[in-house]
């Protein structure tokens, strides 16, 4: 498109912004929404009381899985790095132990969900939650042990905490496939 300012002035090119297609704007508000959900659980849950060191129920891992799920790999794992950085910085704990903590865990989950849902063909949902809650604790705990707590005896309490994320990580499983089905019906 080609304006003149008046009949003495050089022509002015003015290009017209690209509207992004429908269907990628519907996609990035899924994503979207789907962060905003996944802050909020993680600020959510850590205003719960803890069952142990480092354990919580895994609620924003349970949107991190429907990610991968519904959008692919690229958002889910974007998805977990943003609902890290973000909810941390929203319960104050943005660059601090907790935070590299919560990172370590966090990234290890979507890493283990992403090659199970890549390589293990026919795994479900639930089969994913168990291996990413099951890496997301072993990881917090090197994690700790590596940087802050150098003792070795910090893997006694393991076992309980694996067997609580076992529970937390199924109860998300089947959570995640239950609200991928209906999303899938409902064709949201």
């Amino acid at each position: 498109m080609r304006l003149l300012n008046n009949e003495h002035s050089p022509a002015i090119s003015m290009t017209a912004l690209a509207r992004p297609p429908l269907p990628e704007l519907k996609t990035k508000a899924r994503w979207l929404a789907l962060l905003m959900l996944a802050i909020g659980l993680h600020v959510f849950e850590a205003s719960l009381p803890s069952l142990g060191p480092w354990f919580k129920p895994g609620l924003a891992n349970l949107v991190t899985l429907i990610a991968l799920a519904m959008m692919g790999t690229r958002a889910a794992v974007s998805l977990s790095i943003a609902r890290i950085i973000v909810g941390s910085f929203f319960i104050g704990t943005l660059f601090t132990p907790t935070f590299i903590i919560a990172m370590a865990g966090g990234l290890s989950a979507t890493i283990v969900m992403v090659l199970a849902w890549r390589w293990i063909p026919g795994l479900s949902l639930v089969g994913i939650s168990l291996l990413g809650a099951l890496a997301h604790m072993l990881a917090q705990f090197v994690t700790v042990e590596a940087l802050f707590i150098q003792q070795a005896t910090l893997y006694y309490a393991l076992p309980p905490l694996l067997i609580l994320s076992c529970i937390s990580g199924w109860i998300n499983g089947a959570l995640a496939e239950y609200i991928c089905a209906r999303l899938a019906h409902e064709r949201i």
